[in-house]
Formats: C-alpha cells, sequence, structure tokens
C-alpha cells in the first residue's frame, strides 16, 4: 500500500513539473484560437477541413503540437514551439536556430498542406501542427530572448505562489479570468472588417515581429521576484486577448488560402 502512495505522489509530482515547465500558451488559450478562427472561415474551407479532421474542431486539435512533445519520434518539432530574438532585432536580421523555429514550422506545414502531393496521414498531422503554433505565435513569450528561455527562468509570483514570467503569459492570467475557451471566444471583441483586413496582412515574419515588440513591453513589466495580482491582470489581459483573437484570425487567413 505505502509502495503504491509514493509511486502515485511520484508520478503527481513529475506530472505538475512538466506541465508547469510546458512553454505554450495553456490549453484554453490554444482552445480559444482554434474557436476563434473557426468563426473566420470560408464554409467551403470548413467542410474541407472538417472532413480531414473527421469532425474534430479546430479547438479540439490545438494542443496536439504539446501532447505530442512526450513521445520523443517528434522531438524534432520542438524548437518549433518559439523564436529567441534579442530587443531591437527584427526576425529576418536575427540569429537562427540551427534546428528551425516558429517561422520554419508554420512555413513547412503551409508547404506541406499546400503540396497535392502529400498523403492525408502528413496533412492531418501538419495541419495539427499549424493550428498549435500559430496560437504559440501569439503567445508573446514565445518571441523571447534566448538567455531566460522565453521569461521561463524569470522567477515571479502570481497571487503569492511561485510562478515564472512566462507561465504568467500562458496560463496563470487566463486562469484566473475563470472563463472556458469558449466563452473567451464568444467575447472576442467585435472588429470591423476592414479592422480584420488589417490584421490579416503581412507574412508569418511580419507577425513575428510584431510580436516582439509586445514581448519587449512584457519583459519590462515585472520585476524578479514581484508578487503579481490584480493589477497585473487589469493592466494586461486586454493584450492576451487581443493575441488570442489575432491568432485566430491569422490562422484562419492562412487555412482559407491554403484549402480555398
Amino acid at each position: 500500500m505505502r509502495s503504491n502512495t509514493f509511486n502515485f505522489i511520484v508520478g503527481l509530482l513529475a506530472f505538475i513539473i512538466l506541465t508547469s515547465a510546458a512553454p505554450t500558451w495553456g490549453p484554453t488559450g490554444h482552445r480559444t484560437t482554434g474557436k476563434i478562427a473557426e468563426t473566420h472561415l470560408k464554409k467551403s474551407v470548413f467542410k474541407k477541413i472538417d472532413k480531414l479532421l473527421n469532425g474534430e474542431s479546430l479547438a479540439f486539435v490545438s494542443t496536439y503540437g504539446d501532447e505530442i512533445k512526450s513521445d520523443k519520434k517528434y522531438k524534432q518539432f520542438y524548437t518549433w514551439h518559439f523564436v529567441n530574438m534579442p530587443f531591437g532585432i527584427q526576425y529576418e536580421d536575427s540569429e537562427k536556430h540551427p534546428k528551425g523555429d516558429l517561422v520554419t514550422g508554420i512555413t513547412t506545414c503551409v508547404d506541406i498542406l499546400k503540396n497535392k502531393n502529400s498523403t492525408t496521414k502528413d496533412k492531418i498531422f501538419y495541419l495539427k501542427l499549424l493550428v498549435h503554433l500559430v496560437g504559440d505565435l501569439h503567445q508573446p513569450m514565445h518571441v523571447g530572448r534566448v538567455e531566460d528561455k522565453g521569461g521561463n527562468t524569470i522567477q515571479v509570483q502570481w497571487f503569492g505562489k511561485g510562478t515564472n514570467l512566462h507561465r504568467v503569459w500562458d496560463q496563470d492570467m487566463i486562469e484566473q479570468w475563470n472563463m472556458s475557451y469558449l466563452e473567451l471566444a464568444n467575447n472576442a471583441k467585435d472588429l470591423t472588417k476592414e479592422q480584420i483586413e488589417a490584421i490579416e496582412k503581412g507574412t508569418v515574419v511580419d507577425w513575428v515581429n510584431e510580436v516582439h515588440q509586445i514581448t519587449e513591453q512584457v519583459y519590462a513589466s515585472v520585476e524578479v521576484g514581484e508578487n503579481l495580482r490584480y493589477k497585473y491582470s487589469y493592466d494586461h489581459f486586454d493584450t492576451v486577448r487581443e493575441q488570442l483573437q489575432k491568432g485566430g484570425i491569422r490562422l484562419a487567413k492562412l487555412l482559407n488560402d491554403i484549402f480555398e
């Protein structure tokens, strides 16, 4: 009995450690972006994607990119979840990761999905990955500095509990808001056609450079060890919501271009 209890505790602690270190929007954030994207898909594109995913929604598959991290055969995709850039540098001029980055990942997914010779199995895999990576791109700490692993080593507190800057933006603010992904998606800001078109403009590289400007502001928003509470959420949660919505709109733009 004691052995079973000990094993359970060890397993639980391992789970907590692994999930706490996961460098990505939390499940709620990714699902919100997936749901918003569906509302911007053309009807014909929605039908093609629905058939390819066998009825699974973009919200449902949005966490796939993190789920496969536990399988070693997918370790080659790990560096696709982020871009490391120093402040004041554009992506074009930055030193690239030798194993690829977010731009590499998204570009590869798009190319495979557009290729008529790609197998159905590959299309399903890279579609799921694309949904996840576009979400990651719009989390500011995924375009962070290499020296602190995108804020993962910047220790702060969230309502008195230890966390890090990356996790605050991944999950802590979203979880504190206590809304489901459907509630967050359904309460996305009403945008005009012109505003949506403005968000859709540009390339993946342009979007990375845009997010990087927000990232610099995020780094400046805290001090190491600071206890972040309601005021921090009040000051920054609108940015979280805006990034989730932009991610959804831009994901839909990519998918409409691919499957139209």
